[in-house]
């Protein structure tokens, strides 16, 4: 009996999912990739229709407000590329879907076999050939009237004397996404501050407005997209607009289409036009790839539960999470999915942990990345990979010790973390180069310590347990039970007093509480923020690993250039000028190379040693470089192929010759 009623309802989710997911898949660019190759790019569009009463997509903030089809459903249109073996008996059963970031994004000719997937699924992009974007509605009233809300737009770094700006929304100016603009003048505020830590003060009313200035002196010729300062801008200050947008659109959809998108390819013989799915019975496992943005989106998906498709089947069997240390803020009213970790943005505020953790500090239940999944039984197996800047700019301090950072946050069984010390984000372009080039706007050189070699080892790794179970090698990160993770500042770290260089100080991104008002669910991310700018509650403690003598990062998997050290290779740096100079430099690392002999290091006070002091030879210091390369492999963490060019690069430098 209890078989039977297993199987009643197993047809029955799969008949309903008829209903939903994919409902036109079509191929509008068809091509061999590269254009001799064994390849094929497929290029379009797909179109999606859900059901706002369907549980597997209640959590899309708004939907019940979209317009919605003949059916009763809320429809989406997507774009799409799919590249795929010609001969598709060699296909190796696995498909990579790679998310891409603020619509830029690539498929990858996988010599193994693999398909390889991108779509659109950030919906408030402009629609442009060159990006992935989906279309999505807006939602409205009950109704049909528009609907308000409040956004905020700053605006620094202007020059001095400046009458006039253009308003552009969210919080870092629209950054890789929509701009808002005012709808009406109406409970509207500007608010100054001489630093992101200083505590604003408001403009009165009298002195500002919306118009254009540029032509004519105070109060000007009114405009509600632009914004006019009497007297004008001072660029000592940064200024924080507060105003009533309309038409938000229902963001978070773009979820539910990576979702039904997977779920087609993986499962459908065709769309419901009859079109067929080009890879129909060949996908036996699927993996998602995302970096920085788009790895936030990964850890939101799974999050708010679009692992799970309507059909209760997993989407992705394996995750590798990169570069990722918050959620995505996409769902909820008026969101700003292309942020990024600026002052007042949304994205540290939820659940940013794989365990389950109680936050107590800012009241938040028990809970974890992985809850939903955990109910649905649908979890896959998840690499997270993070570097340096993802403590010193993203605030990763509470994915590994909580808010109140007292204590190590334990990985469950299907997680392994593996962090990359002392590099940028992204890491650099490797090499064996004394010298690196500028990094842009910052006071220190670009840091070259790369992480690209441990992500393809790692990646590897987790295709090879995703399908043939074979477990990848250990977690390695820093642990408040090693003493590897500390207070952000030079003596607690450890860093060495370098003459003419700077400390890491107050260079990191402050982790902030804030409150958005009772209608934001800060732990989903979700709902609707009703205070803009939101109170800051509280600053809360940042930890970040510590350093040898030298300056570099102990813990996690170091990479040979880092074993083998050119420099101090740093996750910070500090900005050269501007409303913010000397603060962190964004998520840019720096890099303080080694004096080349004892005589160098002498006239410079430095007190790391120098090249020659450290490796005597050109030829010795190869071999310690192929040491490093060779133990790497041997652990897991570094493929031969990898290792075998890092070698030979080292061979070619001009290190101490």
């Amino acid at each position: 009996m209890r078989h039977a009623l297993l199987s009643a309802t197993l047809l029955l989710a799969l008949s309903g999912s008829a209903e939903a997911m994919v409902t036109e898949f079509r191929v509008e660019s068809h091509k061999p990739f590269p254009s001799d190759g064994h390849f094929e790019l497929l290029e379009g569009h797909f179109t999606g229709a859900l059901d706002p009463d369907d549980a597997h997509n209640k959590l899309i903030n708004d939907l019940k407000l979209a317009p919605r089809d003949a059916a009763g459903k809320v429809t989406y249109t997507s774009t799409f590329k799919l590249l795929k073996p010609l001969d598709m008996s060699a296909a190796s059963g696995l498909l990579i879907y790679d998310v891409p970031n603020r619509g830029h994004g690539a498929v990858t000719a996988f010599p193994q076999g693999h398909v390889s997937v991108i779509s659109g699924w950030q919906g408030d992009l402009p629609d442009d050939p060159s990006l992935q974007t989906i279309r999505v509605p807006v939602a409205r009233n009950p109704n049909g009237s528009s609907i308000l809300g409040p956004v905020i737009a700053r605006f620094m770094d202007m020059p001095g004397g400046t009458t006039t700006l253009d308003i552009a929304g969210g919080p870092g100016g629209g950054i890789g996404g929509r701009s808002f603009v005012p709808v009406t003048d109406k409970g509207a505020k500007l608010i100054k501050a001489t630093s992101d830590t200083a505590t604003p003060v408001e403009v009165p009313r009298t002195e500002w407005t919306f118009a254009d200035c540029s032509a004519a002196p105070f109060p000007g010729k009114p405009d509600l997209t632009k914004l006019c300062l009497k007297g004008g801008f001072d660029p000592k200050f940064a200024y924080t607009l507060s105003f009533q947008a309309k038409d938000p659109k229902v963001l978070a959809i773009g979820f539910a289409a990576t979702r039904d998108l997977l779920t087609f390819l993986r499962h459908a013989d065709a769309d419901r036009t009859g079109t067929p799915n080009p890879v129909a019975g060949k996908i036996h496992w699927t993996i998602g790839r995302g970096v920085s943005q788009s790895g936030n989106y990964l850890r939101t998906f799974l999050h708010l539960g679009f692992n799970a498709a309507e059909d209760n089947r997993p989407v992705f069997d394996g995750l590798d999470v990169l570069i990722a240390a918050r959620q995505n803020p996409m769902n909820f009213r008026f969101a700003n999915p292309g942020g990024a970790a600026n002052l007042y943005e949304p994205g540290s505020d939820g659940v940013v942990w794989w365990s389950r953790y109680a936050d107590k500090t800012r009241g938040l239940a028990a809970s974890s990345l992985l809850d939903r999944c955990n109910t649905s039984r649908t979890c896959p197996r998840i690499v997270e990979q993070l570097g340096s800047s993802e403590f010193w700019g993203l605030r990763a301090s509470p994915d590994f010790v909580g808010t109140d950072a007292k204590a190590d946050l334990p990985l469950p069984d299907n997680v392994r973390r593996y962090y990359t010390p002392g590099v940028t984000h992204g890491g650099g372009r490797g090499g064996f180069a004394l010298d690196s080039g500028p990094a842009p706007g910052c006071l220190l050189p670009s840091n070259p310590n790369p992480a690209s070699d441990t992500y393809n080892a790692v990646l590897a790794a987790l295709i090879q347990w995703v399908t043939r179970d074979v477990a990848p090698p250990p977690s390695r990160y820093p642990t408040l039970a090693d003493g590897d993770l500390v207070a952000p500042t030079a003596t607690a770290v450890g860093f060495p007093a370098i003459p003419d260089q700077p400390l890491p100080d107050r260079h990191i991104n402050t982790f902030l509480q804030y409150d958005f008002g009772n209608s934001f669910n800060a732990a989903d991310l979700s709902g609707r923020i009703s205070r803009q700018p939101p109170r800051i509650v509280r600053t809360l403690p940042s930890l970040v690993p510590r350093t040898d003598s030298d300056g570099n990062e102990i813990a996690g998997v170091r990479s040979v250039l880092l074993q083998v050290p050119l420099g101090t290779y740093l996750g910070w740096n500090v900005v050269a000028k501007g409303f913010q100079a000397g603060q962190g430099c964004g998520f840019q690392g720096g890099y303080i190379p080694f004096a080349r002999t004892r005589t160098e290091r002498l006239t410079a006070k430095d007190p790391r040693p120098s090249l020659e002091e450290r490796y005597g030879t050109h030829d010795a210091y190869v071999a310690k470089v192929k040491a490093a390369a060779t133990a790497l492999v041997s652990q897991g963490y570094l493929l031969a192929g990898d290792a075998d060019r890092i070698v030979s690069q080292a061979d070619a430098s001009t290190i101490l010759k």
